[in-house]
């Protein structure tokens, strides 16, 4: 067949197609798409290929792990362990790391995509956060994202909650201790997931089938719903030449932006390749299995459960106690203080906008500096937050300085109350004396080229409605 008779079959069928779905001006629109030209929007698409690198390596992480707590004998290659009694999770996932080909490596670079996945969610959040992305009309953005974080943080506890070794397992038996801490029902809670009292031998496979079925299927969806949302209300994008609210100033979907995210997506996966080949992480073999009746010394969590272990270890010994009802420590630290940070984060559009008065749609974004008081306020959570974080390593911090843990919890309870006053003050003040500064200079520039014209854009520049 001739490249003629070959180009005008395939014209025929695409316009056959065309004409049934419909599909044709869907497309030319979509790749017509302009994307602003900042790297923070990046963010996003990092969290996004990490998840890509998250399902293909935890397809072929799911063919060899065994999702039981049945007693088995191991039998593999690392020689410490054999002839050890260990349940079968554990038993695979020594296999995995020792007999299986490439079975580090995958384990290795799941484990470092999670890590990154969570950061790229913070720090995307936290530009939205700053930069006022989050206003209107894109509220239901915000909720999505947040709720995404929720997620993600579940199923990364769960995902190392599943190998069943020293480490993972005092994780699932603190969790297990938070679940029975929230008042009237949680005994009735803690039965229901964990599958009886503790530790239940069908807890693995109740976290396994969260961990590769029901939750990433949740963070798909969300994932879906959040780009269909930005495609509908389109890019927000930074004031600047040529930029307005009712346009978008950056490159084109196809072919530069196309290019660009490839290149984006190969870079995030050869970086993620990269530290799960060189970099070891979670060595479960020298931790051993688990044993409830030992705990790990030194036992750190993963970096996006370090505030909670933080919360966990300043809390003072308070309890409550009333209507014959016994609210336990763990409660505050473990269940309230998560409970308020999300409420709060699902609830900061309305909040913002009730006290603002400001129900206008915007598409231009903020600079931190042009909202003090939000800038402030979440610079002074970010500071509480990474307080926590750091008393999650107290007892590691004040072995390596030779300083009593006690008195190191008292310091940081200290800098948990003071540091975000002091991070929220100096945050404002800058902010303010930089918004000060930055309308002094517009006002000399404005004085010394008002009739010159503005210089050409030299961008694509999508026009369309929201």
């Amino acid at each position: 067949m001739s490249d003629r008779r070959r180009k005008t079959a395939t014209r025929r069928a695409a316009e056959f197609v065309d004409e049934r779905v419909g599909g044709a001006r869907f497309v030319r629109e979509a790749l017509g798409k302009v994307f602003p030209d900042h790297f923070s929007f990046m963010f996003g698409e990092v969290a996004l290929y990490s998840f890509v690198v998250l399902v293909v390596t935890g397809v072929f992480l799911t063919f060899f792990f065994v999702p039981s707590s049945r007693t088995v004998t191991y039998e593999g290659s690392y020689r410490p362990m054999h002839g050890q009694h260990v349940s079968a999770a554990y038993d695979s996932a020594l296999r995995l790391s020792w007999d299986v080909r490439a079975g580090l490596v995958m384990r290795q670079i799941h484990h470092w995509a999670a890590l990154v996945f969570l950061a790229a969610i913070v720090l995307h959040l936290a530009r939205i956060f700053f930069t006022g992305a989050f206003r209107r009309p894109r509220e239901i953005n915000w909720i999505v994202g947040v709720t995404l974080l929720v997620l993600a943080i579940g199923n990364g506890f769960a995902g190392y909650s599943l190998l069943d070794d020293l480490l993972s397992g005092t994780g699932l038996r603190i969790m297990f201790s938070v679940v029975e801490s929230v008042p009237v029902v949680g005994d009735t809670v803690a039965f229901w997931v964990f599958g009886g009292e503790y530790p239940s031998d069908q807890v693995i496979g109740r976290l396994f089938i969260a961990h590769v079925l029901l939750v990433p299927a949740m963070i798909t969806a969300l994932l879906g719903i959040h780009l269909a949302l930005v495609t509908r209300q389109k890019h927000t994008q930074f004031a600047g030449p040529g930029r307005t609210e009712d346009n978008v100033v950056g490159t084109r979907l196809w072919p530069t932006y196309a290019a660009k995210s490839i290149s984006l997506f190969l870079a995030v996966a050869g970086s993620l390749a990269l530290l799960g080949g060189l970099f070891q992480i979670n060595p479960i073999w020298l931790y051993g299995p688990y044993d409830p009746a030992e705990v790990t010394t030194a036992a750190q969590p993963d970096w996006y459960m370090g505030w909670l272990e933080g919360a966990l270890r300043l809390m003072p010994p308070w309890e409550v106690r009333g209507w014959g009802h016994t609210v336990p420590n763990v409660f505050f630290p473990a269940v309230l203080l998560p409970g308020l940070t999300f409420a709060a984060l699902y609830a900061w559009p309305f909040l913002e906008r009730r006290f603002t008065h400001d129900h206008a749609e915007h598409h231009l974004l903020d600079r931190p500096r042009d909202r003090p008081v939000r800038s402030a306020l979440g610079a002074a959570a970010l500071t509480f937050y990474l307080v926590l974080f750091v008393a999650g390593s107290q007892d590691v911090i004040a072995a390596k300085w030779n300083i009593s843990v006690n008195h190191l919890n008292w310091v940081l309870r200290g800098a948990a109350i003071v540091l975000p006053v002091v991070a929220g003050f100096a945050v404002h003040r800058w902010c303010r004396d930089l918004g000060r500064g930055d309308r002094q200079a517009a006002e000399a520039l404005d004085r010394l080229a008002e009739a010159e014209p503005h210089p050409p854009v030299p961008h694509e520049v999508d026009t369309g409605g929201p």
